[in-house]
């Protein structure tokens, strides 16, 4: 889907907040509500807008744990790594999953209330994966910064 500089500066926006408004939103790109939400509906319909969220606070609903995970696979068969992506896509726990190059295979992003809770969901996902070799955990002391935000350039050069 071609992008103009007016899908540009609307998707920066409500990657900002989605909550706003057409009007809202009008006066910051200077079209019009329904302009806007034409050209919002039809960024949903492509693809270009997956889906939309709301940024909950973590304190505010009983500070979970953010554990940065590194694991590594036995073998990188095509059917394998399939059936883990299935497994991680499928796991609540499991907010974010990289496949990464280097000596990890993915890093992964899980959030548990607490330690019992991110053990019991290595141990299901070690015994429902037999491909998986190892793995190694970080425990995120604190939470600095967390987003979901593409940078929009405002121009269509890729």
């Amino acid at each position: 889907m071609k992008l103009d500089r007016f899908d540009r500066q609307l998707l920066n926006l409500v990657q900002e907040d989605a909550g706003q408004t057409a009007e809202q939103l009008a006066e910051q790109v200077a079209l019009s509500p329904s302009a806007i939400q034409r050209r919002l509906r039809r960024m949903r319909e492509q693809g270009v807008i997956v889906r939309q969220a709301a940024v909950v606070d973590p304190k505010q609903v009983g500070k979970p744990t953010f554990f940065i995970v590194a694991l590594q696979v036995e073998r990188e068969r095509p059917e394998l790594l399939a059936q883990l992506r299935r497994w991680l896509a499928g796991e609540e726990q499991v907010q974010q999953v990289f496949y990464v190059t280097g000596e990890a295979d993915f890093v992964l992003v899980v959030t548990a209330p607490d330690t019992e809770s991110y053990d019991a969901l290595m141990i299901r996902m070690v015994g429902e994966n037999p491909n998986i070799k190892r793995f190694t955990t970080n425990v995120a002391l604190s939470l600095v910064k967390r987003g979901l935000t593409i940078p929009v350039a405002l121009d269509d050069k890729e």
